[in-house]
């Protein structure tokens, strides 16, 4: 391993995508680049945008933390390693950036151990340390996922997604950490709701893989999360109502939040602006985005020093 470094590219995700509460994701066109290379003897970790100020840059790195595990469990010894983490993609924002760093260390340290873990390995190691399937599988995977837990194992199948969708995302200047977002959930729910959500995954689902864009409206609504988490979000709604009536195709919480996530494939930069408008009338600051859905899921490339010097 010392001779080499590998370069990774992991996408952001969106989870939930309105009814598919803990089990539907996508792969999304904003991307954290890491450099991992081995070192004789030292680590040392340097961040590169998003975090730079927050994030650790020691054991509690999600990146290292990761990486660490692989060399467990294929038996290496890590001596030194170089880490730079080139982060685009928002913190606690609701677009997996941790689940990015957890991809992205894994798929790392992989590539410097010889590809010594299957994919297969590869991302059940990445739930077991990530807990949440439905960002892991499409940040690994890339596309559309739906990503189930039979048995202890991940079960997972793409989703065609039509071409021209994009991604208008109203990025709030406040985090929604995804504890406190799943405390205000309550621990059971009415059959209605299930059953209301349930109909709903399915459509979206049929609606993506028949090109039916009339229909994403109505099937990215959502009864079992969003409306809890209106309470750590108090003018969600209002921006769901700003994106749909400036045309977007159907509009949901990221994830645990706190970003909005418009599906459009038109007038997209009309739809963050409508969303913008009305998050400023509710006093909330926040950035605008809009970016492609990503077919690539996480991308490496091992770059092997020259050892051998001239003959």
């Amino acid at each position: 391993m010392s001779d080499s470094k590998v370069i990774v590219r992991v996408p952001a995700t969106a989870a939930n995508l309105g009814p598919g509460f803990d089990c539907l994701g996508m792969a999304l066109g904003l991307y954290n680049v890491v450099t991992a290379e081995a070192t004789p003897s030292r680590l040392t970790v340097r961040i590169i945008g998003e975090g730079e100020d927050a994030l650790p840059r020691g054991a509690e790195n999600r990146v290292l933390r990761a990486m660490r595990a692989v060399f467990r469990r294929v038996g290496r010894r890590l001596t030194g390693l170089s880490l730079e983490l080139q982060n685009a993609i928002p913190v606690a924002r609701g677009l997996g950036s941790s689940a990015a760093a957890t991809v992205a260390g894994l798929v790392a340290a992989n590539s410097l151990c010889g590809e010594a873990l299957s994919r297969d390995q590869i991302l059940a190691l990445a739930i077991q340390l990530e807990g949440h399937p439905d960002n892991v599988a499409p940040a690994f995977l890339g596309g559309m996922v739906v990503v189930v837990q039979e048995t202890g194992r991940a079960i997972y199948a793409h989703v065609p997604v039509p071409a021209g969708l994009k991604a208008a995302l109203f990025v709030p200047d406040f985090a929604m950490l995804t504890k406190e977002a799943r405390r205000v959930l309550p621990r059971r729910v009415e059959r209605v709701d299930a059953v209301y959500n349930i109909g709903r995954a399915a459509l979206l689902v049929a609606a993506l893989t028949q090109g039916r864009l009339e229909l994403l409206d109505v099937a990215t609504r959502d009864r079992l999360h969003q409306p809890y988490r209106e309470a750590l979000f108090p003018a969600m709604p209002r921006l769901f109502g700003a994106a749909r009536e400036a045309g977007a195709l159907g509009v949901f919480l990221s994830g645990a939040g706190s970003t909005v996530l418009a599906l459009c494939q038109e007038n997209a930069e009309g739809v963050t602006q409508a969303m913008a408008t009305a998050a400023r009338e509710a006093g909330i600051g926040g950035r605008l985005l809009v970016i492609p859905l990503s077919p690539q899921g996480t991308e490496s490339t091992l770059v092997r020093s020259n050892t051998t010097g001239p003959a």
